[in-house]
């Protein structure tokens, strides 16, 4: 038996790179990609959607799974936004989100909200006890790749 893990986060950066900049580093899937942390393989499906293979999940000594999902995404230059919608029936999660980028003095603003819902292949008495481990380790991954974004942008 399996259960579900929906995992929402949004975050919000600040950096002295400018907008146009920003959207073009963000709206550049492969590249924005590369400072997401533990990604085994990102496989471009064409029609810019993409393909999400991630390491497997490892914590403490026990291994979990390897989250698979595919997205398309959508980059608008004039509202500086970029959205990803999930695609159905591909791995064992399914992600959207958007990136909002907006002129700041000095720089820019730059908002992530993003969505997940994963299945998680345990007993389903487990849920308690891994979901929380499960949030915990997407969400440190989301921060990592911030950090990694903010030090592209700053040279900008």
């Amino acid at each position: 038996m399996s259960f579900s893990v929906v995992i929402n986060i949004k975050r919000e950066i600040e950096t002295s790179g400018t907008p146009d900049k920003v959207f073009g580093l963000l709206a550049n899937v492969n590249y924005s990609a590369s400072h997401f942390p533990k990604v085994d393989k990102l496989v471009d499906l064409g029609d810019n959607t993409f393909r999400w293979e991630m390491q497997k999940i490892s914590i403490a000594s026990y291994t979990l799974q390897q989250t698979i999902y595919a997205s398309r995404y959508t980059a608008d230059a004039a509202a500086r936004k970029i959205t990803w919608t999930p695609v159905q029936g591909v791995g064992n999660a399914i992600v959207e989100g958007e990136w909002v980028i907006t002129p700041k003095e000095g720089g820019t603003k730059v908002v992530l909200s993003t969505k997940g819902d994963m299945t998680v292949d345990f007993p389903y008495f487990l849920e308690f006890i891994i979901s929380p481990l499960v949030v915990m380790e997407f969400t440190s991954m989301i921060d990592r790749y911030l950090l990694n974004l903010q030090e592209s942008f700053s040279t900008l």
